[in-house]
């Protein structure tokens, strides 16, 4: 799967987000190294700290299902679903794909259009946590 295909399916879960506080729709779509995509997408929360991120949606899907090998994960943001800039997965969602990530997981951030940048794992969180 190209990294267009999968920003397009990260813009597609997107469309599912629950964002009726902050109104800004995440989508995402994890790829897992035998092919199979997990999407995920926000889902707000009045008392917010129940709220979850598209990319841990994804993974828990995924991770629920039984899956343990990712190869890259696609992540778009923005108001409306108008993904005008990259959305950068929270401190959170990092510290979760570093739990089933190696280092050299990729994390393609994308945007309108055809952009799109790819992110390591180590790059995007040097200093993970582990045990």
């Amino acid at each position: 799967m190209t990294e267009l295909e999968l920003i397009n399916a990260a813009k597609e879960a997107a469309e599912n987000a629950y964002a009726p506080y902050s109104h800004f729709t995440v989508g995402a779509a994890l790829l897992c190294k035998d092919g199979k995509v997990y999407t995920g997408c926000n889902i707000e929360n009045a008392s917010y700290s129940p709220t979850n991120c598209a990319e841990r949606t994804a993974f828990f899907k995924a991770v629920s299902e039984g899956e343990r090998d990712f190869s890259a994960i696609a992540v778009v943001g923005g108001k409306n679903c108008n993904f005008t800039d990259y959305c950068s997965p929270c401190g959170v969602c990092r510290q979760v794909m570093a739990e089933f990530c190696s280092e050299s997981f990729r994390v393609i951030l994308g945007k309108e259009g055809k952009d799109f940048r790819v992110i390591t794992l180590r790059n995007l969180l040097p200093d993970s946590f582990s045990i």
